[in-house]
């Protein structure tokens, strides 16, 4: 893994392959690690970047609120390190967030934009009480929380059916630190709605939804494509396509990046 400082915070980053620049950004208790199966076929004809985003695997903290615009001014400062100009980006869940703020702020910089069950939406009334409660509850008990949380990414078949792969991720999970975790809910809380974007951008973008995903409601997340120009890929079961249709994502990935 690389490093760099972005305000005097470390950053860490993996730079792999050469060729188009493919950014991939995981989500919410994740890091980098959750891509190691896509780089290696990916990196064959692109240049892959993965990057640990705030408060998240080996990347740092910086206050009490990782909005998502500031991970974005991350991922920008990585990019600049890297000379990159353009890219195309992957954002899961959490990432995908961050993708589209830093679409929202850099449309040059993004040559395509994949979000893979995610959305361009603000959170609901709804969804900011449940981001509060989530802090509280993760402060009461961290270790519960995390594990739960990550158990509810998944559909109900695929909880004891994966179990072998549900357990390394919240290995993975259980290493983002209490903070990490805080400024993070408190910062998809906050987010604006970008829904404009999938109406306005010049750039190809493909939405990634799972049938079954108990965080993003499929039929919800099928309204802000309507009228737009965003392919949709539906996949059959949650929220966690890396792993749960790990084939059938990387024939959609690397069919969406040969038509760009």
């Amino acid at each position: 893994m690389n490093q760099l400082l972005y305000k005097n915070t470390k950053i860490s980053y993996s730079d792999t392959g050469k060729g188009n620049a493919i950014v991939l950004l995981h989500g919410f208790l994740e890091n980098q690690t959750m891509w190691q199966d896509l780089v290696p076929e990916l990196s064959k004809k692109n240049r892959v970047i993965t990057i640990d985003l705030l408060g998240h695997g080996e990347s740092g903290c910086l206050g009490y609120v990782h909005s998502m615009e500031e991970n974005a001014e991350v991922v920008r400062a990585v990019l600049s390190k890297l000379r990159i100009r353009k890219a195309v980006f992957v954002g899961h869940s959490m990432g995908g967030y961050v993708a589209l703020a830093f679409a929202e702020l850099y449309p040059a910089t993004v040559k395509a934009l994949v979000l893979q069950n995610s959305t361009s939406k603000a959170d609901s009334e709804e969804r900011k009480a449940n981001r509060d409660r989530a802090i509280k509850a993760v402060k009461k008990e961290y270790t519960t929380f995390v594990r739960l949380s990550i158990a509810n990414l998944f559909s109900e078949e695929n909880r004891e059916k994966l179990i072998t792969e549900i357990e390394k991720v919240k290995i993975e999970a259980l290493k983002t630190p209490l903070q990490g975790i805080v400024a993070s809910l408190e910062g998809m809380k906050i987010r604006k709605d970008r829904e404009i974007l999938l109406h306005s951008a010049n750039f190809p973008i493909l939405l990634i939804l799972g049938k079954k995903d108990g965080i993003l409601q499929y039929e919800d997340n099928l309204k802000q494509i309507e009228n737009t120009a965003v392919k949709l890929v539906t996949l059959p079961d949650g929220h966690m396509s890396h792993i749960e249709n790990r084939v059938e994502l990387k024939k959609v990935l690397l069919t969406f990046f040969k038509s760009i």
